[in-house]
Parts: C-alpha cells; structure tokens; sequence
C-alpha cells in the first residue's frame, strides 16, 4: 500500500508500526481527567474534574536543542524524551501550576519505528514522574528536510493552578532567601558549546568520567525534573517566586522572578559545582563569569521564600530527597543580579 508515497520518502506503514510500538507507553502516563484515546484529532482533558474553584491555565512550549546532536551521533535515544519534558513541565511550574498534559511532535527523516519508541518511552517516563498526561503528538516522516538518521523533538505543555495561588514575583520582598535545587549535570542547554568542547578536547566519550559513568552518560544525563517536590513545597509554604536555571543561566533566569527594585545577591560558594562544569571551563578557557551567564553551574531551580520558611523548605525538600542549599538573598539594589564568591 502506499507504494507512490513510499517512493517519495514517506513511508506509511513505518509510521503505524511507531504508533503500535508507543501506545503501551503512552498508556502508562494516564490521567482521570483525560478523554478519548490515543490517535484522534483533538487531544481532550476535562478540566471540570480539576478540584479547583478558579483554574488558570499556564502552558510552555520548548526543545531539546543541539543536545540531540550528541543523542543521534551515538545512537542513544531512551532518555532524550525526558529532557523534552523536563524543559516544558519545569518553565510551567515557576507559576505554581501542576503540569496536567503533554502533546510531542518528532520530525525526523525517516521513521524508524524502533527509534521512535525509544523517544516516546521516555518522553512517557518524564511524564509519569510528574504525572502528567501523554495526551497527543505528531510524528512527521520529512526526508527532504533532515538528514538521514535526524530527527528533532518539541513539547507542550499545559498545567493549571488556583487564580488566588498564581507565582508571578509580585510578592517578592527584601530579605527574602533564595534557595537552590541541585541539578544533575549540564541538563539541556548549552551544547553547540558542549559539543565543541568535546571535539576539541579529543577525549573517547565511552571513557569512564567520574562514578563509573562514562563521558557520554554525564553529557547525556537527562534534565531534572523538579514538579513533585516543589509542588510539596507549595503545599505547605508560600512561594513568592520561581526561577527554572535554562539557557542564559543565572544571569538571565533569576532576574525574569523579580519585581522591579529587587536584587538577588548570590553566594556562588553556598553550593556544590558538578565536576563535569569545571572540566568544561578548563577545557574552554572560559572565565567563571560567562560560564554562569550559559550553564547551571549546579542549581537547575530556584525557591524564594520569607526567611522564616527556609528551613521548612528545606526540610520538605530533604524528605523528597531534594539536595537543595540556601544560595542567596534579595536586596534592593541598582542590578537585578550580583554573583558573589565570598560567603554571605
């Protein structure tokens, strides 16, 4: 069937045979709330069954960027779904939402249905463990577009939270503390760099880096997902802003939190660098001012809270297992932001 099609690059029965393979997968990520069935038209969530008296939705889109480069060059595609997740649940949840579901779309140049499954399971995994729901997606067959063995992947993602519970930085106030949630590695940003370094460096990735995880484990090591604890967090504390550490790192992420008038002051020696950071700096030459304007440095999450909460948070986060350390304070100052090596 489909032979005309074929000929033209499109492969039809590649792509049912994707759809077979990912729909156990998708099943796993199942909310009550959900309607229909995977491969309808319309993704459906019934927003009625919510307990909430004034829902507000909050929604992201993003990708995973030129991290799937590293992905695709070493044949390793199990977790980069987790990264697409990760990056669209996590910019939500600064508001105070709860990630509630997830539409993909993968284009690639030719569906190979092993492939594809191994993205949607853990495009599946990343949303069992925030609990939200797989709902929808697309899966686009585009020989002319991509290279063979290419693909890309995006997400969107929606979520909900009470009107009178919204996180928009408004209530950020002076003295209040900023606490960090330890990220795992790099997570997804920053590897045209990344990559670049590791060519230039000449090390095999399939070497042992640190902890018996190789090279190409750390690189790859997917994005933290931070919605479970932080919406522990909320549960019990008032939040009064949020601040997911992506691209831009702590120079441009934590400023976006504030209001106008406040400062973050940050310690950079109040928490720990994952080595794969300083073996990135050394490798570049990059001063330490720049490599904490692009990478994480190792906090992937930010909390700001009056200072009578910070060792409730602390202790929530600790119960949820949640390295996370008290990085900074806000003052009112001229910048939005001043990093600062000496202890606070």
């Amino acid at each position: 069937m489909a032979e005309s099609y074929k000929k033209a690059g499109v492969d039809i029965e590649a792509g049912y045979e994707a759809v077979k393979r990912m729909s156990s997968h998708v099943e796993r990520t199942m909310r009550k709330e959900v309607l229909g069935s995977l491969g309808g038209f319309g993704a459906t969530f019934d927003l009625s069954q919510l307990n909430m008296k004034a829902p507000v939705l909050v929604s992201g889109t993003d990708g995973v960027g030129t991290k799937l480069k590293l992905a695709i060059d070493h044949n390793r595609h199990d977790t980069i779904g987790i990264d697409a997740v990760a990056m669209c649940v996590n910019d939500i949840l600064t508001t105070g939402a709860e990630p509630l579901y997830f539409l993909d779309y993968i284009a690639t140049h030719k569906v190979v249905p092993e492939v594809i499954e191994q993205i949607v399971k853990g495009i599946s995994d990343g949303c069992v463990e925030t609990n939200t729901a797989l709902i929808g997606g697309e899966t686009a067959e585009m020989g002319e577009m991509y290279h063979e063995g290419e693909y890309d992947v995006a997400g969107f993602a929606v979520g909900a939270v009470e009107k009178s519970e919204y996180i928009d930085g408004s209530n950020v106030q002076k003295g209040d503390v900023i606490i960090g949630l330890a990220s795992n590695g790099i997570h997804s940003n920053g590897y045209s760099l990344v990559r670049r370094l590791i060519d230039e460096s000449g090390i095999n990735v399939n070497d042992i880096f640190e902890n018996n995880r190789t090279y190409l484990d750390t690189f790859l090591k997917p994005t933290a997902l931070y919605v479970k604890p932080v919406l522990k967090v909320k549960a019990s504390v008032k939040i009064h802003a949020m601040t997911h550490i992506t691209g831009g790192g702590f120079y441009e992420n934590i400023p976006r939190a504030l209001p106008e008038g406040k400062t973050a002051v940050i310690d950079t020696q109040s928490f720990p660098t994952p080595k794969v950071f300083n073996w990135l700096q050394e490798v570049g030459r990059i001063e330490t001012k720049e490599m904490y304007n692009i990478f994480n440095m190792g906090i992937g999450y930010t909390l700001i809270v009056a200072q009578e909460d910070e060792a409730k948070v602390h202790d929530i986060l600790k119960s949820e297992q949640v390295d996370a350390y008290t990085i900074g304070h806000i003052t009112e100052e001229e910048a939005s932001i001043r990093l600062m090596e000496a202890s606070l």
